[in-house]
């Protein structure tokens, strides 16, 4: 059953999903939150899910089973407590359950970690604070725990840890950490923990063990490949240690994966879909012959059925190269839905497209079995897999009035006017306040919401009752906003299950699933819709309920949309034109909403664009041409009104220093974005590089703690010191959709107060 075994198959996966098929881990963890259930319950529900993970992936015929690869909220965060390193402010926390949910989402007196993106995808996890006096060593044994109870179900785990190297370039300096300090001056003591854990999962008899470093998928420095190499020469020089693989994606090892070869590592994983280039001039990558190599030609990360033949000759090219080759997925099916069985109401010649973490892992299977006894052996399965894909291929994916629109666009279909002579008449035409207050968008959706869009999309009530029922529920929130005192509302989006796959349901070109759920961070599931063909928008979307909402008040109502990356970004998008012309598709979609919105009389409008810094390239080499049409597609959606229109984005949970160039790019009016996780380490990046306006968020709507009126103020008179009172605003830093009314309501009104000081104290106007 091991990773060399002859007996088993040639084929294995990186990680495998861990919510549950139905979101079991999600409901469990929320009762636990809640008070509803214990933590007992929760290790039960968790134990079950593990079991049918390992027993599953070991009855589809995979050689080798991945092991912890199950996490109660993040694998990194699970990282972190495994090597002792915690934070002092959750120094206090002795049970180890009760220490993981307060990193993960604060307590009194303890703000969470900071949570940003995992490299280009839209999984979040939670940023380790590392310090030089951090106690690092071995802490939590929950790799190994989870080894000896996937034992107990007779299933030897190739267990798998975030690598020392990756880990260390992924944390932050803790707060007080000297000036000068990284977090890569701990390699060394790291490494040494690193050594210690691999020894008790030896002994307890792991063979291998898989150590990732995804981080060397992205450019890096000649010092970072040297603590790679370090790392691995005195790892793999360990006297008790199984069998190390090295597993990279997302990418080429590139630089990389010569390092690594020549240490005394075992086995190397590669991305050969979305890093092929690592395939050339292999040969000859001194130590590659003595390596066992996982050819990750499944794509993890996508839900397009793979093309065997071209994935069967990519993997064959390392054959009488590597020492052994095995077939493997490109990252863990983390990224995809479980089980295209379970989908029921896609269209047949969608469902011919398609293939979820199940479906991949057969496919990895297949492809092992044909590597090693030919493919004359499954040439039956292969012939009806290359069928699939040229039926799939000769069906019609264009809409060419809509290649044709684009083809037709100038580039004043790009742009607005300049931005100083936009704020002077949005100034004067809108005449809001100095640090005007406003929320992201969602407000929190109750269980009657939910109740009431799934008796819709049942036919359990018509159209007219279901609209009815929304637009009560608009009406109670714009009352209560205008109770808290806010300056521009929002209608708060209840008819919305979530902020793409709303979009997705209403445009051309699109499939949503029942049951394709997704772990983004914690329990937050989405469901990512499929991009399938070309985009269009057949009639408007939210036209309607923004017009009703402003109907209720004389303050301001945005529109409330999201942008044309961010609809990408959260989407299996289709694999066969760039994805430039895909966005600049959708873009021009949402073009013609928010021209229909100002017509409506809707005078501010806020297109969301999260996940902008999300599908930012790995290689600077391939940025400035991400960053071009990114921006493109952006201005393409809010180019067409007048410049008294006030046009906002917002983006969370990123590194915006790196895209600051390309927010300034977008030409919002203002631009939101997450600055309470960071405690407002974003403001000095963007400050000098978004000269319009700016809303730092200051309420963490993803912590159940509830800011204080001087907590808000101390942040908002921080945030002045990097933003004039003319383009401040005063926001939470996130949607409120996942938040209980009641905390909303306080947490919103200590906001309006905070704003209103620092009109009265700093602004002067009252």
């Amino acid at each position: 059953m091991t990773i060399t075994s002859e007996s088993g198959t040639a084929s294995t996966v990186l990680g495998y999903p861990r919510i549950g098929p139905d979101r079991e881990l999600k409901r469990a963890t929320e009762a636990f939150w809640a008070g509803r259930s214990s933590a007992s319950a929760l290790h039960e529900v968790a134990a079950g899910l593990r079991r049918e993970t390992w027993t599953g992936l070991r009855d589809a015929g995979l050689g080798q089973v991945p092991g912890n690869t199950f996490s109660f909220y993040d694998h990194v965060l699970d990282t972190a407590l495994a090597v002792g390193a915690v934070p002092a402010r959750f120094a206090g926390e002795t049970d180890h359950l009760e220490r993981l949910f307060a990193m993960a989402r604060g307590r009194p007196g303890a703000p969470a970690c900071e949570m940003t993106k995992w490299f280009d995808t839209n999984y979040h996890y939670l940023v380790p604070e590392l310090a030089p006096d951090t106690p690092l060593a071995p802490s939590s044994r929950k790799a190994l725990e989870e080894f000896r109870e996937a034992l107990r179900s007779d299933v030897l785990t190739r267990p798998v840890l975030v690598g020392p190297v990756t880990f260390l370039l992924l944390s932050k300096p803790a707060e007080g950490a000297p000036d000068g300090f990284r977090p890569l001056d701990l390699l060394g003591p790291l490494v040494e923990v690193y050594r210690d854990l691999l020894a008790e999962l030896a002994d307890a008899g792991a063979e291998w063990v898989q150590l990732d470093e995804p981080a060397f998928a992205a450019d890096r420095t000649e010092e970072e490949i040297a603590a790679l190499r370090k790392a691995y020469d005195r790892l793999s020089a360990a006297p008790r240690r199984p069998k190390l693989l090295v597993a990279s994606y997302f990418g080429e090892l590139g630089p990389a994966l010569p390092v690594l070869a020549s240490t005394g590592v075992e086995g190397l994983a590669l991305d050969l879909v979305a890093g092929r280039s690592d395939l050339d001039g292999i040969e000859s990558v001194e130590g590659i012959g003595r390596k066992q190599v996982l050819a990750g030609v499944v794509d993890g990360r996508n839900v397009w059925r793979t093309d065997m033949d071209d994935a069967l000759a990519t993997a064959s090219r390392l054959v009488g190269v590597a020492a052994r080759v095995e077939i493997s997925t490109s990252c863990s099916l983390l990224h995809v839905p479980y089980d295209l069985a379970a989908e029921q109401n896609l269209p047949a010649d969608v469902v011919d497209m398609l293939a979820f973490a199940r479906q991949k892992v057969d496919e990895v299977v297949l492809l092992g079995r044909a590597l090693h006894e030919g493919r004359a052996a499954v040439a039956a399965e292969f012939d009806t897999a290359r069928a699939t894909r040229e039926r799939v291929a000769a069906a019609s994916r264009r809409n060419e009035s809509v290649r044709s629109r684009l083809t037709a666009l100038g580039a004043d279909h790009y742009g607005r006017g300049a931005g100083d002579v936009r704020a002077k008449a949005q100034r004067e035409a809108l005449g809001l306040p100095d640090v005007p207050t406003t929320t992201i968008g969602s407000f929190p959706q109750t269980p009657e919401i939910r109740k009431d869009r799934a008796a819709h999309r049942s036919g359990r009530i018509d159209d007219a009752e279901y609209t009815g029922r929304m637009r009560r529920e608009i009406a109670r929130v714009i009352e209560l906003q205008e109770g808290i005192g806010l300056d521009v509302l929002v209608h708060g989006e209840p008819e919305r299950n979530d902020m793409v796959q709303y979009f997705a349901e209403n445009l051309d070109g699109f499939a949503t699933t029942e049951f394709g759920w997704v772990q983004s961070y914690g329990s937050r599931c989405v469901r990512p819709p499929i991009l399938h063909s070309d985009v269009s928008r057949p009639e408007p979307i939210t036209v309607e309920w923004a017009r009703y909402a402003q109907s209720l008040s004389t303050a301001y109502v945005k529109g409330m949309l999201t942008g044309p990356v961010t609809i990408l970004a959260w989407s299996f998008v289709r694999d066969d034109q760039p994805l430039g012309d895909t966005a600049r598709q959708v873009g021009l979609a949402l073009r013609d909403e928010v021209v229909d919105l100002e017509a409506s009389g809707i005078r501010i409008i806020q297109v969301d664009e999260p996940a902008l810094r999300e599908l930012l390239p790995l290689h600077e080499r391939d940025r400035q041409a991400y960053l071009d049409w990114a921006v493109d597609s952006f201005r393409m959606a809010v180019g067409g009104v007048a410049d008294t229109t006030q046009i906002h984005t917002h983006l969370c949970y990123s590194e915006f220093g790196e895209v600051v160039g390309a927010i300034d790019g977008l030409d919002a009016d203002v631009t939101t974005v997450e600055a309470a996780r960071s405690r407002m380490e974003v403001l000095a990046d963007l400050g000098p590089g978004v000269p319009r306006g700016l809303g730092p968020g200051v309420y963490d709507v993803h912590s159940p703690e509830v800011p204080g009126a001087d907590q808000l103020t101390d942040q908002l008179t921080e945030a002045l010191r990097h933003i004039g009172s003319e383009r401040l605003w005063a926001n939470p830093d996130c949607g409120l959709k996942t938040r209980g009314e009641t905390e909303t309501v306080e947490a919103l009104t200590h906001l309006v107060a905070a704003a209103r000081r620092v009109r009265e104290t700093t602004v002067g106007t009252g």
